[in-house]
């Protein structure tokens, strides 16, 4: 099987799953900010690893991840009916961190620059 195929059917994969989670799902610990970032399809379209970015806390992201891991049958027979596939894949739901980390490297390069530094000085020369 291609490459490309399995990236287009992860695009595809994406954006249902999406959707599913958006107007399907009806469990309230999925109020919070959830977005799906990603999909990765395995070459032979049997499991989707689809990457999760939840803006909670930490024990949050852990209890929203247990509710789509309990609902991913649902999820995966609402899939079936909208994408035709052969066989639907199994979704591995998974925590995308890359904001995170972005941020985290944001502010390591934040105090890093001599200009952003907070306490340098420059206060004081703007009241002389």
């Amino acid at each position: 099987m291609s490459r490309q195929r399995a990236q287009r059917v992860g695009e595809e994969i994406k954006k249902e799953v999406s959707e599913i989670i958006r107007l399907e799902l009806k469990d309230p610990a999925l109020e919070k900010l959830t977005s799906i970032t990603g999909a990765d399809v395995s070459r032979d379209l049997s499991y989707a690893r689809v990457y999760v970015s939840i803006y909670a806390s930490r024990d949050e992201q852990g209890k929203i991840l247990k509710v789509l891991e309990k609902a991913s049958g649902f999820i995966r027979s609402e899939l079936g009916k909208r994408i035709r596939l052969r066989h639907t894949p199994v979704l591995l739901f998974c925590l995308d961190r890359s904001m995170e980390y972005g941020a985290h490297i944001e502010g390591v390069l934040k105090s890093l620059d001599p200009l952003n530094k907070e306490g340098d000085g420059r206060e004081q020369q703007g009241d002389k």
